[in-house]
């Protein structure tokens, strides 16, 4: 079945605090996907953010954003009052997310909640649920909170040390903060919950995505040192990245510990699993990022200011998705294969039945003929016009080199009638990629001040784009419609486009991984 989608993260939606978060503009968002005849809404890690506010650098893997908290919900539901919300600054610029504000408005008006919740059943039934997790999530972020943000590397020698008698002690010493963490959890949980069910009732399903590292500043590498390869002193020996390239001559330099993954294998991938659990908890389908990294990964020494001195280090391979596949079969993914890939990273995906990813602005090299033009593509695919990381259609269009942009003028036949922009969104579509994702921004006609990120940055433009009230319109919709219609990707059954006499048309089970060879 052909399939199309978009993807825009929840913060980037329009609302009156500050940020996209789970309440109207959200549901609004799904009956426009529906209106539009889409069947995703693809969206970034749900975890909180962290350094440089990157939802791809959390401090914990399973939890949720209390940042995507509707505030509105809270205050019908009698835990804030109407004005104690609405005479609070939540920035001046209504297309970006002020995380530095977020971070001191929200929590202190989440607190405020919390002082007037009073547990009940449906509360407790979610701390035992998510027992494996919360507990000692819940214990980081109040220690994090007593010790002034600061990094757990930062901590008292004693308070270093998962599971020592001086962080039992505070256990019981800050019942008062980690209660206040499991409140906001449980608020993330139930409202997310919500607004997942509405979409799926309306045949949307939810595409997340899983970083394949976490943050060194995370529970995961506090509560599980043994887990990473890390020094005596609990600090990473090597840390990861990408190698030199084209574009980047001295690499990039991510910095995130590196698994042990002997030590992962050695116990059967519990920990891997028990996060894919919980992904699975939050999302219909799992985008894996870096999926390249099970096969082989680029381990740089801790220290170096560049990944120049990095090397390949063969990772768990077939053994991991294997061990994943038995313990998930019913979990969905997609593999995020982008950047330097071999033969052998190529085996592992096809291998794992996982449809491997498809970006159309890097077809266009005029010097030389690239994997990604469309007439190349598997039908096992997903085709994205770009990702969060990549320029706009609109940028790409006015910044790439005039003979690339000829090339793609040439290709997809683009006119001034149509739109370019609009002329390689219909190159996206027409593929045949089971699955098309087209961002937000490239359907909004978008320019440069809408990319989500810029990678190896720490700009503060990163993460904060946000669409204006009225993005959505039915206009638009209709028009996404029509397009997604012409190609046979829509969300209706009686409208769908039905194969040609001799056709054979895919089932269900190709979009997002068939039977696995491994």
């Amino acid at each position: 079945m052909r399939e199309s989608g978009i993807l825009m993260h929840i913060t980037s939606l329009p609302g009156p605090y500050g940020i996209g978060a789970m309440g109207k503009a959200a549901y609004r968002f799904v009956d426009f996907l529906v209106q539009a005849g889409q069947s995703c809404w693809q969206i970034l890690p749900l975890s909180p953010t962290g350094f440089g506010d990157s939802p791809y650098q959390s401090f914990g893997s399973c939890a949720g954003n209390p940042y995507l908290i509707d505030l509105d919900t809270l205050v019908r539901e009698g835990l804030l009052k109407e004005a104690e919300i609405a005479g609070l600054s939540w920035g001046a610029d209504p297309e970006r997310v002020d995380f530095g504000l977020q971070y001191r408005q929200r929590n202190q008006v989440l607190k405020l909640a919390y002082s007037r919740f009073r547990p009940d059943k449906a509360y407790e039934a979610f701390c035992r649920e998510n027992a494996r997790w919360l507990p000692d999530y819940a214990l980081f972020m109040a220690l994090k909170d007593e010790n002034g943000g600061a990094s757990w590397t930062r901590w008292p020698e004693e308070l270093r040390h998962f599971g020592s008698p001086a962080v039992e002690r505070k256990r019981k010493e800050l019942a008062e903060g980690i209660g206040l963490e499991c409140f906001r959890q449980y608020q993330f949980f139930r409202q997310w919950k919500a607004l997942r069910g509405y979409a799926n009732g309306k045949g949307v399903r939810i595409i997340g995505d899983v970083p394949i590292y976490v943050p060194l500043d995370s529970v995961d590498v506090w509560a599980n040192p043994k887990l990473f390869q890390l020094d005596q002193s609990l600090l990473p020996k090597v840390v990861a990245g990408c190698p030199p390239d084209f574009f980047t001559a001295d690499g990039q330099l991510w910095g995130n510990p590196i698994y042990d993954w002997q030590a992962m294998a050695g116990t059967g991938y519990d920990w891997w699993i028990r996060r894919l659990s919980a992904a699975a908890g939050m999302y219909d389908v799992v985008r894996i990022d870096h999926f390249r990294g099970l096969e082989s990964y680029w381990a740089v020494p801790a220290g170096d200011k560049t990944a120049r001195r990095g090397k390949w280090v063969q990772g768990p391979g077939a053994d991991f998705v294997r061990a994943i596949q038995k313990a998930l079969p019913d979990l969905s993914f997609i593999a995020e294969d982008l950047g330097f890939i071999t033969p052998q990273v190529r085996k592992l995906q096809v291998d794992s039945g996982y449809p491997g990813m498809k970006v159309l602005q890097f077809a266009f090299d005029s010097r030389e003929e690239s994997d990604y033009l469309p007439h190349l593509y598997p039908v096992d695919s997903v085709c994205y016009t770009g990702t969060h990381d990549n320029v706009t259609l609109l940028q790409w269009l006015e910044e790439a080199a005039p003979e690339d942009v000829a090339y793609a003028r040439d290709y997809l036949g683009l006119n001034r009638e149509e739109g370019y922009v609009w002329g390689m969104i219909r190159g996206a579509m027409s593929s045949v990629s089971q699955l098309c994702v087209v961002q937000m921004q490239d359907y909004l006609e978008l320019g440069k001040p809408a990319r989500m990120n810029f990678p190896g940055t720490l700009s503060g433009a990163n993460w904060t784009w946000r669409a204006l009230e009225g993005f959505d319109s039915e206009t638009l919709a209709k028009r996404v419609r029509k397009v997604t219609k012409l190609y046979g990707r829509l969300n209706a059954p009686e409208e769908k486009m039905a194969p040609e006499k001799g056709c054979r048309a895919a089932s269900d089970s190709t979009v997002f991984g068939g039977t696995p060879d491994l």
